[in-house]
């Protein structure tokens, strides 16, 4: 009899590993692997257009596994700022870039001793590590304006909290073009490159110097791999208590777009069709390696985007295909609108979150480094995720998280407070690329304030400031008592970078009520 119940409860044993997977238990910290395209829209993919005219089927796969926010965004509608506020949690109009983006030759934004998901991961015992995209500046060695690439990279990623990094240092159309290991350039500049737009109206990138190594095309499938390779490399760690945190920003689907074959012409649409096809492709490759690592069971997948799609994508002839990257949403990349800073977010964590489910909770990039924080019990940090809101509740079925107001803002400077359903634009026109543009809208005369229902008006079609000017009021303080905070959540006020201005020329601050 004994034996017959020793066998028993291996048996229950093994049934109940085969359940969980084979190498996690409930109360290990998860693997995580945060992706995030670059200037993709959220109409771009499956999961979040049922219209989208692109074949994104590893992507749908992902949301069918997981969790799909209809109402995530961005902090900015263009790069720098929107990887700002990914990785410290903290709103990027804090930071003293005001406007705009860094350059390939930029130096480094971040400052050591600011909070970031890689310092938050590594502090937790996790080994941390950039592949991709850095865009937020690091410092070359330079003499005069002249960089030295022989001489170490300093102010890497490596000062905000990665362990290792690979990558190139702005977006893959800024030069130069070199690849970083860890603050190594692996291949010293041979020779001047570069494509006009006239030339290739798709793949066009900025004359500049270029490594042996760097080779345009094969940049994305390059950095797929090199994350396959690190996946691979920790896994056996990773089973034994020592998880990973992999940032993989994407250079894709932004300019150069450069689809290879098997996808060069796959969407019968356009190249920018087909390179989203193969950021798709290249995701289900590395979702397949967790899978083959026996990792799946204790990883927490995120997939995102920085911003909207960029009109470098041709809208004209996506259009003529039934497709548009904004979906139902006004605006694009650099827009204050929708189109601008609403994005794809899909999480996948087995056991934690519930396959083939979707929210319209509001959501922000800031809130997963809060979210991150409370899964590895780091969450008493007193600087880092200044603006952000657990999604934990979302996770578990919750309509909503705690975050009920979003601030935005657009690559001219713009802001945009939203409460619920109700959003105020602080400009005259879009605050980006799409028309009217700031300049013609304030010629036109338009009014320097928009409010929008986004319950009647998802388009943000028809400015209705002039008939709730209680409204106008209430949002407006509410914007500055977030700037003036240096928060938005709970907590001891804290210092902003740069002294922050948001109102339009000619709009006063409403006094208290």
């Amino acid at each position: 009899m004994g034996n017959r119940i020793r066998f028993f409860l291996f048996g229950l044993w093994a049934c109940t590993v085969g359940l969980t997977g084979s190498n996690s238990t409930a109360d290990d910290k998860p693997n995580v692997i945060l992706v995030m395209a670059d200037d993709l829209g959220i109409g771009d993919i499956s999961p979040t257009n049922p219209n989208c005219k692109i074949a994104t089927p590893h992507l749908q796969q992902l949301a069918d596994e997981g969790l799909t926010f209809l109402d995530a965004h961005t902090t900015s509608s263009v790069c720098t700022p929107t990887r700002y506020g990914l990785l410290t949690g903290r709103y990027n109009w804090r930071s003293r870039l005001s406007r705009g983006v860094l350059s390939g030759r930029s130096n480094h934004l971040i400052p050591a001793e600011r909070a970031t998901l890689g310092h938050l991961l590594r502090d937790s015992g996790y080994h941390t590590a950039m592949i991709g995209k850095w865009h937020l500046g690091w410092d070359w060695h330079k003499d005069g304006k002249t960089i030295d690439f022989t001489k170490p990279v300093l102010n890497g990623p490596d000062i905000n909290g990665f362990d290792y990094y690979y990558g190139h240092c702005g977006s893959l159309d800024m030069p130069p073009y070199v690849w970083v290991d860890t603050g190594q350039v692996t291949a010293v500049p041979n020779r001047e490159e570069g494509v006009t737009s006239k030339e290739n109206q798709y793949g066009w990138y900025r004359e500049g110097p270029i490594g042996s190594d760097f080779h345009i095309p094969e940049v994305l499938p390059h950095l797929f791999d090199k994350s396959m390779s690190y996946v691979t490399k920790h896994s056996d760690d990773a089973k034994s208590g020592k998880p990973f945190f992999l940032y993989l920003p994407l250079p894709a689907p932004h300019t150069p777009i450069v689809p290879i074959a098997p996808f060069r012409d796959a969407s019968g649409i356009n190249p920018y069709a087909d390179f989203v096809m193969q950021v798709d492709h290249l995701m289900g490759r590395l979702l397949d390696c967790l899978r083959e690592q026996g990792l799946e069971q204790n990883t927490l997948v995120i997939f995102t985007s920085d911003n909207g799609c960029s009109p470098q994508a041709n809208f004209e002839l996506l259009e003529e295909h039934g497709h548009d990257p904004s979906g139902i949403y006004r605006g694009h990349k650099a827009d204050i609108f929708e189109g601008g800073h609403r994005v794809p977010l899909i999480i996948k964590w087995p056991g934690h979150i519930a396959p083939r489910t979707k929210t319209q909770a509001m959501a922000c990039h800031t809130d997963i480094y809060t979210s991150l924080a409370e899964i590895v019990s780091q969450s008493d940090h007193t600087h880092g995720g200044e603006d952000g809101y657990s999604l934990l509740p979302v996770f578990d079925g919750s309509k909503t998280s705690d975050r009920t107001a979003l601030v935005s803002h657009s690559i001219d400077g713009s802001f945009a407070i939203r409460e619920g359903s109700w959003k105020l634009c602080l400009c005259h026109g879009s605050g980006g690329w799409s028309l009217p543009k700031e300049k013609v809208a304030k010629a036109e005369g338009l009014p320097p304030l928009q409010l929008y229902d986004l319950s009647q008006d998802v388009a943000e079609t028809t400015n209705i400031a002039g008939k709730h000017p209680e409204k106008v009021r209430h949002l407006l303080r509410l914007l500055d008592d977030i700037v003036q905070k240096g928060r938005s959540t709970a907590g001891d006020a804290l210092s902003n970078d740069r002294e922050v201005t948001f109102l339009p020329k000619g709009v006063m601050l409403p006094e208290k009520e």
